[in-house]
């Protein structure tokens, strides 16, 4: 089937996870064994409640994770950081077809992976598994060794006017 490909959805705009749900639901339509892992969120977006009603699809989030305020980051960061890390490899391990890490990308921002760590993911799965990696920003290196590259712009967003984000549209 040609697997082994890595993608990198990230930027300011929304629709990166998004994008990765529809995705692991296209995947799973045709059959492949999907494994979407969660970082840095606390698991009750609305695709959850489908993820759990489609066979293939195993969602992993190693639960609440608050907000990461201006003091930085708190242990609890590092350790929902790592647990979630740890699902992803034991994914690979387990044959995953699709592995998508879901704002893995900021678990970097902060500090709460090495890079050489999403560079080892990376090349675990290269050739094998279909690798998708979200987040708000991509180093270059990791642009330069993935497949797809797709950056989000946010033009306008009702936020910055005073609105909340709203169940099944932003979350």
């Amino acid at each position: 089937m040609g697997l082994g490909f890595t993608h990198i959805y990230y930027g300011q705009g929304v629709g990166k996870t998004t994008r990765g749900v529809g995705l692991a639901i296209r995947a799973a339509g045709v059959g492949l064994k999907v494994n979407f892992v969660q970082f840095m969120k606390s698991g009750t977006s609305g695709e959850v409640l489908v993820f759990a009603n489609i066979p293939n699809i195993r969602y992993q989030c190693p639960g609440r994770h608050p907000f990461i305020l201006s003091r930085g980051p708190e242990a609890v960061h590092h350790k929902h950081a790592s647990m979630a890390f740890r699902y992803a490899i034991e994914a690979v391990e387990n044959g995953t077809q699709l592995l998508i890490c879901d704002e893995i990308m900021n678990t970097l921002i902060f500090e709460l992976l090495e890079k050489r760590q999403v560079i080892e993911l990376l090349e675990m799965c290269r050739g094998k598994i279909e690798l998708v990696m979200t987040g708000t920003s991509a180093p270059a290196d990791l642009v330069d060794r993935a497949d797809y590259v797709t950056e989000f712009r946010q033009i306008k967003h009702p936020y910055y006017s005073g609105a909340k984000a709203r169940r099944g549209i932003e979350f």
